[in-house]
């Protein structure tokens, strides 16, 4: 198979992590016979730096003539002010909506050798496998804004809007991915306060008739914060808005043990998605080669899965992530005796794919 990658290594430690991602593309197309183009483009903070925009336009016309784009982290100190005209996050905001990237996926199954580093008791994490799915261009994050001055002083706002239609093709691809799992979607939304959420239930209640094999129910967020904490194995599919997925998908984090083992993908109606690692840029711990590269290595399977089609290459590289890890080669945000950096966890899996049996 052939196919054109964008890489986007981005600012912090987007680099070393995506350097791992590399890797392990090139010895995925090594050990099963495929050909990869991989071409690195800036993104965030390095192309505020070298280009003005966060989102320079080569970056963006490569990432339009990909199959599928791999990304690192955006942002840090150095562009961290808030009252800034150009700020990192803007380039990947305006990648995800360029590309018409509605739906983010965050699988959250915690590993068995990894229970200590989670804060939860191990029989909280008993039996938790999850797949938040994130709406990704609508809501606070892209509705109206702006700020005024009245008596009072300064006043801003933010708009959350949604449309039936943006409501629909989200909460249709949840149930579509309950199909291939346990069969139970979770929408979670505010639809006691909120009118863009009752708008959103009602929507959710139409597309489930159309999947009469799956069940749904409803959650208000702030009850399914507490439950997602307190019964994590109740959940099969979470389907949200934007800043409530953005939120919950966090929290959910802290049921793997650490933000640098999960995954995502943003993905829109046809086969090219953007694949990252759902940790931020971490500038404390940059260049050290320290950074955990599995959610990376992990985010390269679900683009061999989501955007290629490649099944069987995309299971390797999770078992090969499995055997690392149960082979105690864990960087030093699993625990304190934790020795391997970066380049070894690397090493581990790549050594792995290729030693797999095709």
């Amino acid at each position: 198979m052939k196919a054109n990658i964008v890489l986007l290594p981005g600012d912090g430690v987007g680099p070393e992590v995506v350097g791992e991602g590399r890797r392990v593309i090139e010895a995925v197309a090594e050990r099963f016979g495929h050909e990869f183009g991989l071409v690195e483009c800036d993104l965030g903070g390095i192309a505020i730096d070298r280009a003005g925009d966060p989102l320079p336009a080569a970056t963006l016309e490569a990432c339009l003539e990909a199959d599928a784009v791999l990304l690192g982290a955006v942002g840090g100190p150095r562009w961290d002010d808030p009252e800034a005209m150009v700020r990192p996050e803007q380039g990947l905001l305006r990648l995800r909506k360029e590309l018409d990237l509605y739906a983010n996926l965050r699988p959250v199954r915690p590993f068995p050798q990894l229970v200590h580093a989670s804060p939860l008791r191990p029989e909280r994490l008993a039996g938790a496998d999850l797949m938040v799915v994130r709406e990704l261009t609508g809501g606070l994050y892209f509705g109206e804004r702006g700020r005024s001055r009245d008596q009072d002083g300064e006043r801003a706002f933010d708009t959350m809007a949604y449309s039936e239609k943006e409501i629909a093709r989200i909460v249709r691809l949840a149930f579509r991915l309950a199909l291939g799992r346990r069969k139970r979607v979770t929408s979670i939304d505010k639809a006691n306060v909120l009118e863009t959420s009752r708008l959103w239930r009602r929507v959710a209640v139409q597309i489930s008739r159309e999947f009469p094999d799956v069940s749904l129910d409803h959650q208000l967020v702030d009850s399914a914060a507490m439950r997602l904490v307190t019964h994590p194995a109740a959940f099969d599919v979470i389907v949200t808005e934007n800043m409530f997925g953005d939120i919950l998908s966090d929290e959910a984090s802290v049921l793997a043990g650490s933000l640098g083992l999960l995954p995502s993908a943003s993905l829109g109606e046809g086969t090219r998605g953007l694949y990252e690692p759902i940790h931020g840029s971490a500038p404390d711990i940059a260049g050290k080669g320290i950074a955990n590269p599995v959610g990376t290595i992990l985010s390269v399977a679900m683009l061999l899965r989501h955007s290629l089609g490649l099944e069987r290459e995309a299971g390797s590289v999770e078992a090969a992530v499995a055997a690392t890890i149960e082979s105690r080669i864990w960087t030093r945000d699993l625990g304190p005796d934790a020795t391997a950096g970066t380049r070894d966890v690397g090493d581990a899996v790549v050594a792995r794919i290729r030693a797999a049996v095709a």
